[in-house]
């Protein structure tokens, strides 16, 4: 359990980021309170939408993976942050990414600071 909670706030820490550097990706609310706790519940369903769709379409896209040694991950990257964007426009949660391409780089700033604050963060087990 403190392993999730480790892994929800480095996403959520990521995803800060990634508003605080694209303008087109988006993040509305009143005060700092409310916006952390959009921050939050983004995380949850960016961990959601990674634990249950992200390994379907990486087995369904595995020629593509091999075939640009990797860089299709990008791509994947780009989806899922598609798709959290979608369900937080679906559960009326102010998150919006504009964009392919904005979702590119933001799914590419996203993996870097997660992994950068997963490695400084407390592990749980």
């Amino acid at each position: 359990m403190k392993n999730f909670l480790v892994k929800t706030i480095a996403n959520a820490g990521a995803l800060a980021v990634a508003v605080w550097l694209l303008d087109k990706i988006t993040l509305t609310g009143g005060s700092t309170g409310e916006k952390a706790v959009t921050l939050i519940v983004v995380a949850l369903v960016f961990g959601l939408v990674n634990m249950v769709v992200k390994p379907i379409v990486q087995v369904l896209t595995f020629p593509l993976f091999i075939l640009t040694l990797g860089l299709f991950t990008l791509v994947v990257n780009a989806l899922m942050l598609l798709l959290t964007s979608w369900v937080a426009d679906q559960l009326d949660v102010s998150f919006h990414v504009d964009g392919f391409w904005t979702a590119v780089l933001g799914g590419l700033i996203i993996s870097i600071v997660s992994w950068a604050l997963n490695a400084f963060l407390p592990d749980g087990d």
